[in-house]
């Protein structure tokens, strides 16, 4: 671990971003460039204690999970990641399992798309981010646990799906070949490998498709999802893969004029409230 180096890069970096970058207040007397060390923590879910040690060249060896929270909150690109690894003594190597973690431009774009739905899945097909339309048109993401996000576990296990699609067999069939190639590719993950025995034991069907050993998948370009307010909603759905990250970011669209467009902007304006029940 190189202290002195750690130090310097941390400070170059923080001084570099605005407190507008992050969605917080300039303020007056901001007598420093960039982010305040207690910015910076706040945003790494640290103490501003141990930050400020290892922007002093006096803190211990950080672990990964702090080294996550630096690269997010100091928006680093992947070479800067990647220099932070091997100034803390601790080089990146090949993931053990699924990244969960979304990259910070991502999650821009996420906001950045008010007329359409688009949520971030996993390669267990974990729900990871959303934006307010994903929830509105879908779930309330954000109060649902780990378990409830994963789209596998909802598809197969869940006896009553939060959500009604049209095409929700042809999807389930989809993620569980991707889930087949998921396993693949992390073979020594504990929480993959609970998946699928989770999945096995638990629904007949994910086992048949499972046994078949197929992996190939056909993209569905439209869906139409039931929604309790709005009724029937047909929209385009298209799927970007963020390859780095082994992520999908799944995008809802309605045609221009049509009716699932007056619906959308219905959703958006409701948000996640039920209407349905009195307050």
């Amino acid at each position: 671990m190189d202290r002195r180096e750690l130090a310097g890069f941390l400070r170059g970096r923080r001084e570099r971003i605005s407190p507008a970058d992050v969605g917080l207040p300039a303020g007056p007397r901001r007598r420093t460039p960039g982010l305040r060390r207690e910015e910076v923590a706040q945003l790494a879910f640290m103490s501003t204690e141990y930050y400020t040690r290892l922007e002093q060249a006096r803190g211990p060896r950080p672990s990964r999970e702090v080294l996550a929270g630096l690269a997010r909150a100091l928006r680093l690109s992947d070479a800067e990641r990647d220099h932070l690894h091997h100034l803390a003594g601790t080089p990146p190597g090949p993931p053990a399992g699924p990244s969960r973690e979304v990259r910070q431009s991502i999650l821009d774009l996420l906001r950045r798309l008010p007329h359409a739905a688009a949520i971030v899945l996993s390669a267990t097909y974990e729900v990871i981010a959303w934006n307010d339309l994903a929830a509105a048109l879908l779930e309330d993401f954000s109060a649902l646990s780990r378990n409830e996000r994963n789209l596998l576990r909802r598809a197969f296990l869940a006896e009553h799906p939060p959500y009604d699609v049209s095409d929700a067999q042809v999807f389930a069939g989809i993620a569980a070949r991707h889930l087949r190639a998921t396993a693949a590719r992390y073979p020594d993950d504990p929480e993959v490998a609970a998946l699928v025995g989770d999945l096995l034991s638990g629904s007949a069907a994910f086992a048949r498709l499972w046994a078949a050993h197929d992996i190939h998948t056909e993209p569905a370009p439209r869906k139409t999802v039931h929604h309790p307010l709005t009724g029937p909603i047909s929209l385009n759905c298209d799927v970007l893969d963020i390859a780095d990250r082994d992520q999908r970011v799944v995008i809802y669209t309605a045609e221009p004029g049509s009716a699932a467009e007056e619906a959308l902007r219905l959703l958006s304006v409701i948000g996640t409230q039920r209407m349905d029940v009195p307050g």
